[in-house]
């Protein structure tokens, strides 16, 4: 009844109809509500396990006019065992550190940043923010979020991810890389990397926000399994697709 009683507390709003930014010719519609309160920590879980994602300090969840395509992803980090790509990926990069830290932009990041917006998402809003833009993205959160960089041996920034610590698992917030190795797979790395911690800490899940199965930029959050969505109010097994 806690959680119950929290969500009484908070209000929710729907956003008008904007141009869906993965399919074209389809209208996006958000549910959000503001992360606030004292509360706001098991107020987060709960939005979480019904599928909700978090930016800076709101809660958001797709409500798409004549459309269901988008939904919530999460990798059952528990049964998880890795492919032969995922191997090899994962040897690729073993020599990058990972360092875990709290949440605090620096100019180092937003270079990164920057260069991996103007390469891969130009046309996207992010490509417009400037280093107070991405220190709110970093910054502005009411949660145990963390910050984790990922360098070589000799210290050059390879990859970000953004990620917060929920009730069952990991939730990766928000992740980049540099551009220039774009071969060595940084983006699966990362995940195959917070799902390895994710097991050490004995957490069930790794969170990877939305998918849609033929949006390019989303698919290739299915090739992690078992993997679930969230559908009809539940959690349910997404049929796996051939192992990379």
């Amino acid at each position: 009844m806690r959680h119950q009683r929290a969500r009484d507390l908070h209000q929710f709003f729907m956003t008008p109809p904007m141009p869906c930014p993965y399919l074209p010719g389809r209208l996006e519609r958000r549910l959000v509500t503001e992360l606030s309160g004292p509360d706001v920590k098991q107020f987060h879980d709960t939005l979480s396990l019904n599928g909700f994602r978090r930016s800076h300090s709101i809660a958001y969840a797709p409500n798409c006019p004549d459309c269901q395509a988008c939904l919530p992803i999460r990798i059952v980090a528990d049964e998880f065992q890795p492919g032969r790509t995922h191997r090899r990926i994962e040897t690729a990069n073993a020599h990058l550190i990972a360092q875990i830290c709290h949440p605090t932009a620096t100019p180092e990041q937003y270079d990164l940043f920057f260069r991996y917006q103007h390469d891969r998402h130009r046309d996207g809003e992010m490509s417009r923010m400037d280093f107070e833009d991405y220190q709110a993205l970093i910054e502005e959160t009411p949660l145990d979020t963390m910050i984790i960089e990922f360098r070589t041996t000799d210290g050059v920034l390879r990859a970000v991810c953004l990620m917060d610590n929920v009730c069952d698992g990991l939730s990766a917030v928000y992740s980049f890389f540099d551009p220039d190795m774009e071969k060595s797979s940084l983006g699966t790395f990362m995940v195959l990397w917070l799902i390895r911690r994710a097991q050490k800490m004995k957490l069930p899940y790794v969170y990877l926000g939305f998918w849609i199965k033929n949006a390019g930029k989303m698919a290739y959050k299915s090739n992690f399994q078992p993997g679930e969505v969230f559908r009809s109010s539940a959690w349910v097994r997404l049929e796996s697709p051939r192992s990379p």
